[in-house]
């Protein structure tokens, strides 16, 4: 298992190189530009993805937020597990992340998602209503880019179709972000 673990690693490295520092930050001024505003930052996926987001929204809201001693709005559509059973039961799974966008949404705020495929359904279908309603869209997704790639505002691509290695990589981008905030406070001053 050793020489599987270092090819593992190996290959892993290889999908970090491919990530351009520019891109991350291009990402983390239009965090920051909804952050002065005083707008939010609405984050969601599916599966892993959806793990990720809720802990971005974590680190952001108390991470960033003690350290920038500003209210950091950053909300996970994945967290309120009665609210999308709800949705997905009396309606369809697909409009679990849209109906809640219908809800709390305005013009200005940010939609942030990961995706893996970047063809998840009620991935695209919450994209396509934000897109309509002025809401600026992010969509990280991995090497098969996918319908999410063509609609969203931005989208940043992690050139792999191991979704472990693209996962992975989504959670260290969002990491760098939540701590470029930590760590450099006065990023907002």
């Amino acid at each position: 298992m050793e020489n599987y673990f270092k090819k593992y690693l190996d290959n892993y490295k290889r999908v970090l190189d491919s990530i351009s520092p520019a891109d991350v930050n291009n990402l983390f001024g239009q965090i920051s530009q909804t952050i002065q505003s005083g707008n939010q930052i609405l984050v969601f996926g599916n599966g892993g993805s959806a793990m990720s987001m809720s802990h971005f929204a974590t680190d952001m809201v108390k991470g960033a937020g003690d350290a920038l001693e500003k209210r950091v709005k950053v909300i996970s559509l994945n967290d309120n597990a009665g609210l999308i059973t709800a949705i997905g039961n009396d309606y369809t799974f697909t409009d679990v992340f849209y109906k809640q966008l219908k809800t709390l949404a305005n013009p200005g705020d940010l939609v942030l998602t990961l995706s893996v495929s970047g063809s998840s359904p009620n991935l695209v279908k919450a994209f396509e209503w934000a897109r309509t309603n002025n809401i600026k869209t992010i969509a990280m997704v991995g090497g098969r880019k996918g319908k999410l790639s063509e609609i969203a505002d931005t989208t940043l691509v992690i050139d792999s179709l191991h979704y472990g290695y693209v996962e992975d990589t989504h959670m260290l981008i969002c990491h760098m972000i939540a701590f470029g905030f930590m760590e450099n406070p006065v990023v907002l001053d």
